[in-house]
């Protein structure tokens, strides 16, 4: 499996557990949008859609903060949805909070709330400035995703201080296992 890397506005830099993590080989990808810092929907959602166009075999989204958002805004509009394995959602903002960047972002506002086509994981923090555990817990009952409370963890990025961050790759691991065993 091709593991797909989605990192939020900024594109995780060195210190932050996507690029720790995809630094450990080439099961690895990173997807590659015209703009970190200036986001929007339809080039990000492009920008998966080659991603996906690049592997032969079926893939696993890990995607964080505002990526979690294109997953399902492209779940809903690509054909190659049906290539995804699964996606493990970290830390996803609330559009409709205070400190959403809604300058930078409005065109990711406004998510579908219908259940994704492939197994979906959602990690959320108990104390993440940008969405409450129970907008985490909205999402994954509209997506039909399970949900784990990863702890006080911030918004789960380099702020946080997790390096490597071991207990997501333990779970990563087993919700791998999980998406292999439910896609053949």
């Amino acid at each position: 499996m091709t593991l797909i890397i989605l990192p939020g506005i900024g594109g995780s830099g060195e210190a932050h557990w996507q690029t720790i993590w995809q630094s450990e080989g080439s099961q690895w990808v990173r997807f590659q949008p015209t703009s970190w810092n200036h986001p929007e929907l339809d080039d990000w959602a492009q920008a998966l859609d080659e991603a996906i166009r690049q592997t032969d075999e079926p893939a696993i989204l890990i995607a964080h903060s505002l990526a979690c958002l294109l997953v399902a805004h492209w779940a809903a509009r690509s054909q190659l949805a049906r290539r995804v394995a699964g996606a493990f959602l970290v830390a996803v903002p609330d559009p409709d909070g205070l400190r959403f960047p809604l300058a930078e972002a409005g065109t990711f506002a406004d998510p579908p709330s219908v259940p994704l086509p492939f197994p979906t994981l959602i990690l959320a923090s108990s104390n993440d400035p940008y969405a409450s555990f129970e907008h985490a817990e909205r999402r994954a009952f509209d997506w039909k995703a399970g949900i784990i409370d990863v702890g006080a963890l911030g918004h789960v990025n380099s702020a946080s201080g997790l390096g490597a961050w071991l207990e997501g790759r333990r779970l990563l691991t087993a919700f791998r296992s999980g998406a292999h065993r439910s896609n053949g």
